[in-house]
């Protein structure tokens, strides 16, 4: 059982159908399981209507939730496989798609080669800019959400899923190769140049913007 205490009260306002927590829960996920959804279908509005039936399926299956996972991982799972039933790319399409979103996002010469000590690494001189510190680098901080999530939102498919998974949801490793039925290579892969990629364009940001 991973069912938490809060979660539990949670689960018992939803079974009572409390409109005010369902409501709150709708607030909280329903902008990363857009971008999700999104990386599995073919628009938006159709990713609007996979979130949509995900939550009527939730409201349906509250009743018999038994608890064996957290009740946020259960609702993707069932979201993911809603929006695999809508048209989703059979399996040898999505390995196909993974391999090609797998490319690089940032020069491959800013890491070190794999006959270093620390392959995959940054080089020392080409590490990413650090973050302002500054009062005046504070002040870019909402600024900066906002170019995150245009960046997040222009990534390719699957490094967009896993980085949501990942990064905003902060899901487990395991969970999230689970959820996307992915080896765990291709995850640290998609999910490292995905990160790469959101870096390099906050990077560019900052440098126009100091």
């Amino acid at each position: 059982m991973t069912t938490s205490v809060d979660e539990v009260d949670l689960i018992a306002a939803l079974r009572a159908r409390d409109e005010s927590a369902f409501a709150k829960l709708v607030d909280l996920h329903t902008p990363a399981m857009l971008r999700v959804a999104r990386g599995y279908v073919a628009s938006r509005e159709i990713a609007e209507e996979v979130v949509q039936e995900a939550w009527i399926a939730l409201l349906k299956g509250i009743d018999t939730f038994e608890g064996r996972s957290s009740l946020r991982t259960w609702l993707f799972t069932v979201m993911i496989n809603i929006a695999k039933k809508r048209g989703m790319r059979d399996r040898r399409e999505f390995d196909a798609q993974v391999a090609a979103f797998t490319g690089g996002t940032v020069d491959p010469s800013r890491f070190r080669d794999s006959g270093d000590q620390w392959p995959g690494h940054w080089k020392s001189e080409e590490m990413p800019s650090p973050f302002p510190e500054t009062p005046e680098g504070s002040a870019l901080g909402g600024e900066l959400m906002e170019v995150t999530r245009r960046a997040l939102d222009g990534l390719p498919d699957r490094q967009r899923v896993v980085v949501t998974l990942r990064d905003v949801l902060d899901m487990d490793s395991d969970d999230v190769r689970k959820l996307l039925d992915i080896s765990v290579a291709n995850q640290r892969v998609l999910l490292h140049r995905g990160r790469a990629a959101v870096r390099q364009v906050l990077e560019d940001y900052l440098k126009d913007a100091m």
